[in-house]
């Protein structure tokens, strides 16, 4: 005999035992829509978006801090931290998920649907990611050293001159192609995939296949939200990753909606 853990009905009431849902066609009307329904959501509720975003502000200070001013760490970690984000971004799915459905926004609620996402299957999802960019940041090294490894230009450590050459600019042109795929791929998988756990009852492999096929089903439409995300982020990391406090906190509510255009 299984024995099922019995949960209160508030805590998980708007769960689903879901089998696989319907893929719609995601047109640019409904990339417009998901913006202005991802702003309104953060104006309505700033003080979550602000929290939550503040994590990858954080984490981007730290990332620099890690590297210690060190010019090859600093160049891959900061080409591989817009892999990061989506994980961190239930809270803010949860806030659209609310608004919503006008259910009442409370700190207690928000953050208590995050924490009970630990025993689902949303932590697997964050895991690949994670693993995703390990292997990212030890392939951009790896890529360095085949290109600038054995060359005799010194100060590559603690300036940008050598970049500034035929070589370093090549090394630069072979990372942004690589990280570029790399993260189209994990945006794939992820895009779709992280709003629905936290929606459905569903493993992480399914949901993963299904936000794939969402992506492959609507390559233009998804291609062009995946520009529209990596540009606005890179835009945001500028000004000492500020932009982040209002870039994220949109796209990320922007996804929750996305995500109802384009699964039924």
């Amino acid at each position: 005999m299984i024995e099922i853990e019995a949960t209160s009905p508030s805590e998980n009431a708007h769960l689903v035992a879901s089998s696989l849902p319907d893929i719609g066609t995601v047109t640019f009307a409904d990339l417009g829509h998901a913006l202005r329904a991802g702003a309104f959501d953060f104006r309505t509720a700033p003080r979550f978006g602000v929290f939550f975003s503040a994590v990858y502000v954080l984490g981007g200070f730290l990332m620099v801090w890690l590297g210690a001013g060190t010019v090859v760490w600093t160049l891959a970690v900061s080409l591989g931290f817009p892999l990061v984000p989506p994980f961190a971004a239930a809270g803010l799915y949860e806030v659209s998920r609310r608004l919503e459905q006008g259910e009442r926004l409370t700190w207690e609620g928000v953050l208590g649907v995050v924490w009970r996402e630990r025993t689902r299957q949303l932590p697997w999802a964050g895991a690949i990611i994670v693993i995703y960019f390990l292997f990212y940041t030890f392939l951009a090294h790896m890529i360095f050293a085949l290109f600038m490894g054995l060359s005799p230009m010194t100060n590559v450590s603690s300036g940008w001159d050598a970049f500034l050459t035929r070589q370093g600019l090549t090394v630069v042109a072979v990372e942004f192609a690589v990280g570029g795929v790399l993260a189209f791929l994990l945006y794939a998988l992820t895009v779709v995939s992280l709003p629905l756990l936290l929606d459905r009852e569903l493993d992480f492999v399914s949901a993963m296949i299904l936000s794939f096929n969402v992506v492959a089903q609507n390559p233009v439409t998804m291609g062009a939200w995946a520009l529209l995300i990596a540009v606005t982020t890179l835009l945001a990391l500028v000004p000492w990753f500020l932009g982040l406090v209002v870039v994220l906190p949109v796209l990320g509510h922007a996804t929750w909606h996305l995500y109802r255009r384009a699964l039924s």
